[in-house]
């Protein structure tokens, strides 16, 4: 394991608190409730998260998948593996239906109740961690294309919920892409099932055997996802089936979701596409490479796997670095945490100096040239040099 992700995981355990605010959106205005004339109480801080810079408005929907080929690797006995996936879609204008919610209720109870007050020193209340919204219509219906739309698989960073990725999967669903986001459940800080099941990580923040475990049943999860994308398995609505283009399919992912993303890309050629947000790399892929394009984004520190990987990439490669930047700056937190941090002191380092409305522009621009260009065929000029519209973005190797 290189030392660099190591260093990572084995920080998790503090970091974990932070990733967790998460659940928090971005605008740091209290929630008022009036209970009698002349009188308000505060209930909790209600924020928002910015809106995704596509044309196409956006549709949701969270489907849990069953995969009874194989047992749960963290359940004894279990003899399937039980995932939840969220699927975010370019969408025809529904606007009576409800604004998707960015953390589900439970998980958003699970955060108030436990890890905010015992990790962020939050008390439970003081934060609306169930108000934020998404800018994605739950259950919308699918904006009709001839040949469908691409396809994207989201996987988070180690103990991390799907629920992360929010901006990136909207982002990407409104310049059209079809966006599948995967919560590794048992791993996963907490994962909510239909008719109020929350199933809570198994495994050890600071445990390397567990990390080790966790990147293969990641990659073994991504492949049954991947056959359900393509019908090889029943369980997406068939409006979603139907709207598809399974011959273009991608996969990004943010720190062990990248590394998952390379491992998945190496095993399974029906990826053909692979975006890496600040993850270490180490295994056979790193030593083999990859035939297949990879870009990769890093945070403002050197990865030793990167350059060795880089060497034996034969495919088309970029590899960026995005000054000022921090682990959690290709997260939904480089969004949240700096407003989090003024409304309630919040520290913010996990997200580097960057600007967050320039690192987030800068990470949708770069991730969606190169989807444009890998799975539509559009041409670019960005990969060429560093472009004067991204100056924080520096080119390595």
């Amino acid at each position: 394991m290189p030392e660099m992700w190591r260093k990572r995981v084995g920080a998790l355990g503090a970091a974990l608190a932070l990733t967790l605010v998460a659940a928090v959106p971005a605008s740091a205005a209290p929630s008022v409730v009036t209970t009698a004339p002349g009188i308000s109480t505060v209930t909790g801080i209600r924020l928002s998260l910015p809106a995704p810079s596509g044309p196409l408005p956006v549709g949701t929907v969270p489907v849990r998948l069953v995969d009874r080929s194989r047992p749960d690797p963290w359940v004894k006995g279990r003899p399937y593996r039980e995932l939840m996936v969220s699927v975010w879609y370019p969408a025809a204008r529904a606007p009576g239906r409800p604004v998707s919610s960015h953390l589900p209720p439970l998980v958003a109870a699970d955060l108030d109740a436990t890890s905010a007050p015992a990790l962020l020193g939050v008390r439970p209340g003081q934060v609306d961690w169930a108000a934020t919204r998404t800018h994605a219509r739950l259950d919308a219906p699918v904006r009709p294309r001839a040949g469908g739309y691409p396809v994207v698989l989201y996987s988070p960073g180690y103990m991390v919920p799907r629920s992360l990725g929010t901006l990136a999967a909207e982002d990407l669903a409104s310049r059209g892409y079809v966006v599948v986001t995967v919560d590794h459940t048992y791993e996963a800080s907490a994962v909510e099932f239909p008719g109020g099941r929350l199933e809570r990580a198994r495994v050890r923040a600071d445990s390397t055997a567990d990390a080790m475990k966790a990147l293969d049943v990641r990659v073994a999860d991504l492949r049954f996802v991947l056959d359900v994308v393509t019908a090889r398995h029943t369980g997406l609505p068939s409006s979603l089936r139907r709207a598809l283009d399974t011959t273009r399919v991608a996969a990004l992912g943010f720190s062990m979701g990248g590394a998952a993303t390379a491992r998945l890309m190496y095993a399974d050629h029906r990826v053909k596409a692979g975006v890496n947000l600040d993850g270490s790399l180490f295994g056979e892929v790193t030593e083999r490479g990859l035939d297949g394009p990879f870009l990769q984004l890093a945070a403002d520190r050197d990865d030793p796997s990167w350059e060795t990987f880089r060497k034996q990439r034969r495919g088309w490669k970029r590899d960026l670095r995005l000054a000022g930047a921090e682990h959690y700056s290709f997260t939904d937190l480089q969004a949240l945490v700096p407003r989090i941090s003024s409304g309630l002191g919040t520290p913010s380092e996990i997200v580097g100096t960057v600007d967050p409305v320039r690192s987030i522009a800068a990470q949708r621009a770069y991730v969606a040239a190169f989807l444009d260009l890998q799975l539509k065929g559009r041409e670019t000029r960005l990969f060429d040099r560093p472009s004067p519209a991204f100056p924080e973005v520096g080119f390595l190797g």
